[in-house]
């Protein structure tokens, strides 16, 4: 298991982000909206504070992934999911909402907006090349395999 400090922010006392079943690969974030509430309109997008920085290991990543029910019951979801967090930073972890959906969606203080996974991060190094190797699929595109 891997260990990430956290660091609570502005004094919040939402529960840290937590695992909610034994089989969860990501555990969820809750929106720090210091008691209050936030309306989203349909197609509006909102930054929404955790009230937590993270100090990731080098050598993995945080991904913020959307929540499957806020998705299917509101049509509220991540406008970047994954979204990214890198090892190195060390600000408030932001969640950017958009409302999909056909009416206004109203976030409480405390409620779970997100889901992050910690992941390991491969790194590359180009090798630059003016042939590469044939593949059966080749340079076939978009829905190039099939429906």
């Amino acid at each position: 298991m891997s260990i990430v400090k956290i660091n609570r922010l502005r004094g919040s006392s939402l529960p840290l982000p937590s695992y909610e079943s034994d089989g969860a690969a990501g555990m969820d974030i809750r929106a720090e909206l210091d008691g209050e509430t936030l309306s989203i309109k349909p197609m509006e997008r909102c930054l929404v504070p955790s009230g937590f920085a993270l100090e990731i290991p080098t050598g993995y990543e945080m991904q913020i992934r959307p929540r499957s029910g806020l998705a299917l019951k509101h049509g509220v979801t991540l406008v970047n999911a994954p979204g990214t967090i890198d090892s190195d930073y060390r600000g408030e972890i932001g969640v950017i909402l958009i409302n999909l959906g056909e009416y206004d969606f109203t976030l409480n203080h405390g409620d779970r907006i997100a889901q992050m996974v910690l992941a390991p991060v491969s790194r590359c190094q180009w090798i630059e090349d003016s042939k590469l190797t044939d593949s059966n699929r080749g340079r076939s595109g978009f829905g190039s395999t099939g429906k």
